[in-house]
């Protein structure tokens, strides 16, 4: 009778302990994408919700004003280490900014933004960070990304599969992003590319794939060479500060319509260049810039508008530095 109960506990455990929603994933993992049910369960098993994970995506970085989420990047020492990724790898970054037609210094400032040029890439187990918020995610915030992240975590067992990941082993960001360029685990399938010809596409161990793929992410996303990111716009006492943008940073009147409501810009553009507008909160003033179609590109990576004006700002920065030496 002990050995019964013994046993009876152990079981109503090993329930208890799993993940809530994992049969309805390993169902779907089976019929929508043909993986092995005890391959899926098993690595699921091995996962471990972290309450420090739905501690950090409930105050993210991005939430910060604009004046503080700005001293975050740009530092003389992110700029320094800028300029030195820029010139050991200058024929790699020339090649990639080449075939994809996009900016060398912005492929380096999102490095930079996102891992330090490789420096911090997560100590977060990936299965555990896409496990917590695929199932877990915190129901105070304002909106429910749960299903964003159960996608992912697909997407994440497919790639270890297709790349031989070691899908336990795998460490990345507290929101599941991974390597060096910081590619969640979709856009990894999607965008990552061998740029050094090995036959793999590794965001870990080669800098020649890391950079390839992130010129490859701007490209895909509609970088325009040439064109402008952002420029400084001046604001009259009747702008129509109803209008600024919010979360959408799709280019939608032209800089002369801006004009028009009130929005000059500073520069010497062409009116017919569609541009939105993006006010910033610096420490005693709110700022406005006209953001044009590369500024909403850079905000694919990382939807964030103070994220891509930090990129941005970390191009010139480093851009400045080099016209230096």
């Amino acid at each position: 009778m002990r050995k019964f109960f013994a046993l009876l506990f152990f079981c109503l455990t090993a329930v208890a302990s799993e993940h809530p929603g994992t049969e309805e994933f390993v169902q779907r993992a089976v019929s929508e994408y043909g993986l092995p049910a005890a391959d899926v369960r098993a690595l699921l098993d091995e996962a471990e919700y972290k309450q420090s994970i739905i501690d950090a995506i409930s105050r993210p970085a991005e939430g910060k004003p604009w004046h503080q989420y700005r001293q975050i990047f740009l530092t003389d020492k992110r700029i320094e280490e800028g300029v030195d990724f820029w010139l050991e790898n200058r024929e790699l970054i020339a090649s990639a900014a080449e075939k994809f037609g996009v900016d060398e210094a912005i492929i380096v400032a999102i490095i930079g933004v996102e891992t330090f040029y490789g420096r911090i890439t997560g100590s977060y187990r990936t299965i555990d960070a896409l496990v917590t918020l695929g199932f877990y995610y915190p129901q105070n915030l304002s909106s429910d990304r749960s299903s964003f992240f159960s996608s992912e975590l697909m997407h994440y067992i497919q790639l270890s599969g297709e790349e031989g990941l070691p899908a336990s082993e795998i460490n990345g960001s507290y929101a599941g992003a991974m390597g060096m360029g910081q590619f969640m685990p979709s856009s990894y399938r999607e965008y990552a590319v061998d740029f050094d010809g090995d036959g793999s596409r590794d965001l870990w161990r080669s800098t020649a794939d890391v950079i390839g793929s992130v010129a490859n992410y701007l490209h895909r996303h509609g970088w325009e060479p040439g064109q402008p990111v952002t420029r400084r716009a001046l604001a009259s006492s009747g702008a129509a500060f109803d209008k600024v943008s919010k979360n959408n940073f799709t280019p939608g009147l032209t800089v002369a319509e801006w004009e028009e409501n009130g929005f000059r810009s500073s520069n010497d553009l062409s009116p017919d260049l569609k541009a939105a507008v993006l006010k910033l909160a610096e420490e005693n003033r709110n700022t406005y810039w006209l953001v044009f179609k590369n500024f909403y590109v850079i905000t694919r990576y990382n939807r964030s508008p103070r994220y891509a004006m930090a990129v941005y700002d970390l191009s010139q920065e480093i851009k400045e530095r080099m016209g230096q030496l």
